[in-house]
């Protein structure tokens, strides 16, 4: 009887152990108000692309690249004409002494104006007139046109950039949920080897023909495993909520993963090492956009170097002036102005050294990013050609250690052995599972990596 107790009291514990997580793992991931939204059903190819149109570095990269073809717009209006319009209506009163005009008068006459000074006016008057301005030669503002449309374009090759990194965010974001998936599954299945054993432990003390110690055993494993499994549906918890957040969703959204760890491809014909470094230096849009900033650099600078060139403009106003209420004439003021910039205090100088200057720099960048382009190539090479063989070994480990259950607990259950030989080895299949796992994810990743290396995150499917 003393024996009886205890086990039912762990029973009990046990089958509550076996329905709380049936029952909670399935809500345990979105708030309650999520319950009535659509579920959204994604591919790791539907993840990578769809963060590269929604992630918020992705829109804000967007609008950086619609204010550079703001500023093609903002270059433009210096050789557009300008018009304008005024109206102008003063009143004015004239102290006679400001003129510094002596009025001459006859002999004998007073003088027109007191020398000391008198006050004249008011003068009212009303002067409407309309203005104009055109330049007809200007080689330096071509000049910074021209560098403001290379550097809009530069512009647009990094909110490609920027698209590409988010996709291979999102998909890395995506393989981690996914690994997280298949390590909860993992210690599902642990856990259903603990209770079995568990169970066979009892039922063979019940018979006679085991040991407390056994039990004592199945029990401890039991709550090993229990602990891993709590820690794993709190993993999968995160990495949804990382996805949802890289992917631009709500974090409260429904996401179902279509693609699982285990049906990912890695069987994948791996491209030969200069084809692909070439591949990259071409499609890469951060290569792309620092090739466009280098030359937007140049323009300006020789738009620089062009503004010591004469301008050629024209200019007119044509209006009417008088007294308010009457008297008004028409009058006009139009001409050709021709300008020769001579002497700045060498400030044009230091604006060129400068451009000149960051131009290096950008250049030195973009050497810099070839190389490191090519050793991202080959890094993801290296890495998919090793995390290959490790999915490969670590499956054949996962087979043998399900064997190694397999007879042990055949041993255990017929009497002829305890089950220690069963517990060592089902944490030897705990230790293979995980490790088959993080080998398929790290094959994943580097298939992103090298996809990213490449400049086609967005085609990873």
């Amino acid at each position: 009887m003393t024996e009886k107790g205890p086990t039912t009291s762990v029973r009990q514990r046990l089958v509550r152990a076996m329905l709380v997580p049936a029952f909670v793992l399935p809500i345990a991931f979105m708030p309650a108000h999520a319950q009535t939204s659509e579920p959204v059903v994604l591919s790791l190819g539907d993840a990578a692309r769809l963060a590269a149109k929604q992630n918020a570095t992705v829109v804000a990269a967007r609008y950086r690249a619609e204010q550079a073809g703001a500023r093609i717009t903002q270059r433009r209006a210096d050789i557009m004409p300008n018009v304008s319009a005024s109206a102008l209506e003063n009143g004015r009163t004239l102290n006679t002494a400001t003129f510094g005009i002596d009025f001459p008068t006859a002999t004998g006459q007073p003088p027109v104006f007191n020398p000391e000074g008198e006050l004249q006016g008011p003068v009212n008057t009303l002067d409407t007139r309309a203005h104009f301005s055109q330049s007809l030669l200007d080689v330096g503002a071509f000049g910074r046109i021209k560098s403001a449309r290379t550097a809009a374009a530069a512009s647009d090759f990094d909110t490609e950039a920027t698209a590409d990194q988010a996709a291979a965010s999102a998909a890395n974001a995506y393989v981690q949920a996914a690994r997280a998936d298949a390590q909860l599954g993992a210690r599902i299945a642990d856990s259903s080897l603990a209770e079995d054993l568990l169970r066979v432990a009892r039922q063979q003390l019940e018979a006679g023909v085991g040991v407390g110690l056994d039990v004592t055993r199945a029990q401890s494993q039991l709550a090993a495993v229990r602990a891993q499994l709590i820690l794993a549906r709190n993993d999968r918890g995160r990495t949804r909520f990382a996805l949802l957040r890289t992917l631009g969703l709500p974090l409260d959204t429904r996401l179902t993963l279509s693609d699982s760890l285990g049906a990912m491809p890695t069987d994948e014909t791996l491209p030969d090492e200069n084809t692909a470094i070439t591949q990259a230096l071409r499609s890469r849009a951060d290569l792309r956009s620092l090739d466009e900033q280098w030359a937007a650099v140049g323009q300006q600078a020789s738009a620089l170097r062009a503004e010591r060139l004469p301008t050629l403009s024209a200019f007119g106003d044509y209006g009417t002036i008088g007294k308010n209420g009457g008297s008004l004439l028409p009058t006009y003021n139009w001409g050709v102005q021709l300008s020769l910039p001579i002497f700045d205090g060498l400030r044009r100088d230091g604006r060129v050294e400068e451009q000149t200057a960051l131009q290096h720099e950008v250049d030195v960048r973009r050497r810099d990013l070839r190389e490191q382009a090519s050793v991202e190539v080959r890094t993801a090479l290296l890495d998919l050609a090793s995390a290959r063989e490790a999915v490969a070994a670590t499956r054949e480990r996962v087979q043998l250690a399900e064997q190694e259950v397999s007879q042990a607990s055949e041993r255990f259950r017929a009497g002829v052995a305890g089950n220690a030989d069963v517990f060592t080895a089902s944490i030897s299949l705990n230790g293979a599972r995980t490790q088959v796992v993080d080998a398929l994810a790290a094959y994943q990743t580097s298939r992103i990596a090298l996809a990213r290396a490449q400049g086609r995150s967005r085609e990873i499917r």
